[in-house]
Parts: structure tokens; sequence; C-alpha cells
């Protein structure tokens, strides 16, 4: 919709991306502070952050190098776009993976800090789908309900018709379940339950937004390649609960 925000010369700058920084930041800045008030180190956020987003990055390139092979095949050069082309999904599994790589080397504990940072993932998140809903990308079907929204302009979705709006319906489930882990945090006695419910509701949620969705995506079998990777998500972010409940560690300081 209004993805160019900002033209000078051969600088662009870009709504999605904005959002995406903007998101970034502010997940820094309040896992920072949640870090102190936790007994957690708050100097070794940015590190970990800068682990995560490289993590994050490479793993939403891959996955979605994955679920457009069939393309790639064909024209080999969609590999080299890096302004485009990322999967939500890639970058949650790339970005615990590069927080969890950090955490080895620097000798620190993976639960808390997992419980620590995915309040804050879902907070981006939600920032982060609002630069989607700019751009015109991850839109939803044709409807007629009040709520529908038409895209006079767009480079991504179909112009002059109401629309889903599911970027927004993502972005308020996401900072909704921002606040609920926030709560869910401070009432938590075991580490590990924090991330594990993120698991859980982030795969409850995306699923059902999916079922809106009508941008061009992957598919497997009758499900979208996102809703696929959402029934695994559900099962580990129940099995994580489970889990943390009987066998966890308890969690020793948070204010």
């Amino acid at each position: 919709m209004y993805n160019e925000l900002l033209k000078i010369g051969d600088f662009t700058l870009y709504s999605y991306g904005l959002m995406m920084g903007l998101g970034i930041i502010c997940a820094i800045l309040l896992t920072e502070y949640r870090a102190g008030r936790n007994g957690l180190k708050a100097d070794a956020i940015f590190y970990l952050a800068v682990w995560g987003v490289i993590g994050g990055f490479a793993g939403s390139k891959l996955l979605y190098f994955i679920t457009e092979l069939p393309q790639i095949i064909k024209n080999p050069s969609i590999i080299l776009n890096f302004s485009e082309g990322f999967v939500v999904y890639g970058a949650i599994i790339g970005g615990i993976a590069g927080g969890a790589i950090y955490l080895r080397i620097a000798g620190l504990p993976f639960l808390p800090y997992f419980d620590l940072v995915m309040p804050s993932v879902a907070l981006a998140q939600g920032i982060g789908r609002i630069g989607c809903f700019l751009a015109g990308c991850c839109y939803g079907r044709e409807t007629d309900a009040w709520y529908g929204i038409v895209f006079p302009h767009s480079d991504i979705a179909p112009e002059g018709v109401k629309l889903i709006p599911t970027q927004l319906f993502s972005s308020i489930l996401d900072f909704f379940h921002f606040g609920i882990l926030i709560v869910i945090g401070r009432k938590a006695k075991k580490n590990g339950i924090v991330g594990a419910c993120y698991l859980l509701f982030y795969g409850l949620g995306r699923f059902a937004v999916e079922q809106l969705r009508d941008d061009p995506r992957g598919n497997i079998g009758f499900l979208s390649t996102s809703q696929f990777i959402s029934l695994f998500w559900i099962f580990i972010g129940a099995g994580l609960l489970l889990w943390t409940k009987i066998k966890g560690s308890t969690i020793q300081k948070q204010v």
C-alpha cells in the first residue's frame, strides 16, 4: 500500500524494512530492561540479539528457498534478491538456533533466556506485521465484510477489491500474545514455561490466520507450508510445557 516511504537517489526506505527494524530495536530494549528485573545478564542481550538476527535472517531465507525451490530452479537469480523473500517460521527457527549457539559459547543457560526473549519476539512480530500491511504482502481472501481493506495501489496485493486484512489480524494476535506471555512470565515457577507457551500459542494463532490468507505460498497437501509447520510447533510447545511442569528446573530469581 505504502511500501516506499522515502526515496533519495538510489536509496529507498521501505515501510516493511522500517517496521522490522523498529520491531527489533523495541525487542532488544525491552529484553535488556527485563533481564535485570529477572536476575539475568543485561549486557549479554546485545550479543544474543546479534546472533539471533543473523540466524533469523539466514533461517528465513533458507526456508523461503526451500518453499520456492521449483521457481528457483527455473530462475536461479531469485537467490540473489536479498530484499524480498522471507518466511517468518524460518526466521524464528534460525533466530532460536543462533541465540542457542551464542548462549552455549557464553556458558549461559538456554531456558531462562529463552523465556526472557520470546515475549519480545512476539512484540517485534506485531510491529513487523504492520510493515507487511503497508507493503501489501501476506494479504487475505476477498471479502464483503465491513472490515475488508482495499489496496488502491500495490505491487503485491490485488488492487481495487476488499481483502481480509490478515496482516492486521496477525499483528493484533501478536500484541495480545506478547501481553499474555508477560503475564505468564510473572507467574511462572519453572524455566521453559514462557518459551513453551510462545510456541504453542503462536502455532495455534498462525494456523488460524493462514485459513484467511490468499497470497501465493507453498502447500503441503491441503495445508499451507506454514500450517504444516504450525502443527509441529503446537506439538513441540505442548510437549515442552508438559516437560517443564514435570521435570523443569525451578526459577531461582524473578523480581
